[in-house]
């Protein structure tokens, strides 16, 4: 298994802990916000199921920029072999 080791910037994480304290923000946007956070600054990858939400928010044309920027970076963070 080949290992990605990006990580969320600073500027993700924090359209990230802005998402999750936003009272108006999509059960999505805060799923991938979380996601992120939980990436910063560790070697954790994105998994199978959050992978695939990722995929279809960036897909999608409901989504706004911001959900669809968290959406990039979660995606960007996967398995490297998936």
């Amino acid at each position: 298994m080949s290992k990605n080791d990006k990580t969320t910037t600073p500027g993700v994480a924090s359209k990230a802990g802005t998402t999750l304290r936003s009272p108006g923000a999509s059960a999505t946007a805060k799923s991938l916000a979380g996601s992120a956070l939980a990436q910063a600054g560790t070697a954790k990858q994105t998994g199978a199921v959050m992978e695939d939400k990722a995929a279809k928010v960036l897909s999608s044309s409901k989504y706004s920029a911001d959900t669809k920027s968290l959406a990039g970076s979660v995606l960007s963070q996967s398995n490297k072999t998936r």
